[in-house]
């Protein structure tokens, strides 16, 4: 998904968190021994090194973002104070199984965050994709069509409500209107540890909007097994179908923090237990 460019100041205060958690890696690889790296505080850090790695060399695709990020005047669209909601969950979760809706001039940046996991985006412009594709080889990414219009969110809103669509499942066996069911087949073979929801476009009436996407990530988080939790992010919820499409079907219950334009939502697993409610409840002040 094409963003907007942000200003100097922004990009000067992404570069020092890019930059900063870079030169760690660099001298934590480069001081500390293999054995200790499980055992270290910074352990999560030593082992965004990966396997192959000489010992005080960044690795590739980091030392990729830093060129990029330092020699281009074109940022993420969302703010450093946002970004950094997602990096510190990717800090204690990488190397992970990382989806994002979107393919942006943030990817390589999220890409980087995750070393040593999979990361994949799911995009709606195919020609985007060839073109991120050709600059950013190393990133997977998928086109997605999707057959919802922001229009049509009052609708989707209350079927969404139905029984067929609080009914924990897989996506592609849902009878659910909401639930996507042809995207790439990797995205449902794979156990998603952080979902990015900030695609595809919905800030005009006859966008695709994101009732879909984030429905389906909902229900990818609660259809895990193995008492496992999703983190899952989503961007723009100033917009009125991000607002109130998280809140319904991630559940507020759910929420961990909102920071600017992003939610975060931590979301267990249904599946061990069929009995728990799509939401849980919100007390309610006295």
């Amino acid at each position: 998904m094409r963003v907007r460019a942000q200003s100097p100041l922004n990009l000067k205060l992404l570069l020092i968190i890019v930059t900063t958690s870079s030169l760690l890696l660099f001298i934590l690889k480069s001081t500390l021994p293999s054995s200790s790296s499980s055992s270290s505080p910074a352990g999560f850090l030593s082992r965004k090194g990966g396997v192959g790695c000489s010992p005080g060399k960044l690795p590739t695709s980091v030392a990729e973002a830093l060129v990029h990020y330092t020699t281009s005047s074109i940022t993420p669209q969302q703010t450093l104070k946002e970004i950094s909601v997602t990096a510190r969950v990717l800090d204690r979760a990488s190397p992970c199984n990382f989806l994002v809706f979107g393919l942006g001039h943030d990817s390589l940046m999220w890409h980087s965050l995750n070393h040593g996991g999979r990361t994949v985006f799911l995009e709606e412009d195919a020609a985007w994709i060839e073109q991120i594709q050709r600059r950013f080889p190393m990133l997977e990414s998928y086109h997605v069509a999707y057959g919802s219009r922001v229009s049509e969110a009052r609708g989707l809103m209350e079927a969404g409500r139905g029984p067929e669509c609080t009914a924990v499942a897989d996506p592609r066996y849902s009878m659910c209107q909401l639930a996507l069911k042809g995207l790439p087949s990797i995205v449902y073979s794979v156990e998603w540890d952080v979902i990015m929801v900030d695609a595809p476009t919905g800030y005009y009436d006859e966008a695709p909007g994101r009732m879909s996407a984030i429905y389906t990530a909902g229900m990818m988080a609660r259809n895990r097994g193995g008492g496992a939790e999703t983190h899952v992010f989503v961007h723009d919820v100033n917009r009125e179908v991000e607002d109130q499409f998280s809140r319904e079907f991630l559940c507020e219950g759910y929420m961990r923090k909102q920071q600017g334009r992003l939610r975060h939502f931590l979301i267990p697993t249904h599946r061990d237990d069929p009995n728990t409610p799509f939401c849980p409840l919100v007390p309610t002040a006295a």
